[in-house]
């Protein structure tokens, strides 16, 4: 069974609380049941992280290196304009990445310095975007 890790960034734990015009009313616990779901859905092997600390994501990253996981789906949140440890660590560890935001931050201004170290990018598709990522990485990399 193919093993991903989903990586929530820094101020995930707000959604559904603050800037709920932008983003919804999903919690973030909300998100990480739904994500199960279509993990359960696709027999994939998820876990599901959440820090607003970047060196502690950059641990789970370093974690996943060595653990049998395939590939890494990442919303930064916060860390989208500025993850100088975050993108190292991915840069390090190279299993694929998918960058996922429910809305697309691009529109919002700015780009994210978290894309060139992704494999690819679902934006603005809602919590459905976790899907299409999963799907995504588990047809292009057969895992």
């Amino acid at each position: 069974m193919a093993k991903l890790l989903v990586i929530h960034g820094a101020g995930m734990n707000m959604r559904g609380k603050v800037d709920v015009e932008t983003f919804g009313p999903m919690t973030l616990p909300e998100y990480d049941a739904q994500i199960a779901e279509y993990a359960r859905e696709l027999e994939v092997a998820v876990r599901c992280f959440h820090s607003n600390i970047e060196g502690e994501v950059a641990n789970a990253i370093y974690e996943a290196h060595g653990d049998g996981t395939g590939a890494i789906l990442i919303n930064p949140a916060g860390w989208t304009r500025d993850a100088n440890i975050l993108v190292s660590a991915m840069r390090q560890v190279r299993l694929p990445a998918v960058e996922v935001h429910m809305t697309n931050p691009t529109a919002r201004g700015g780009n994210s310095v978290v894309l060139p170290v992704c494999k690819s990018s679902v934006y603005g598709f809602g919590i459905y975007g976790y899907y299409m990522a999963m799907k995504g990485v588990l047809e292009t990399y057969g895992l």
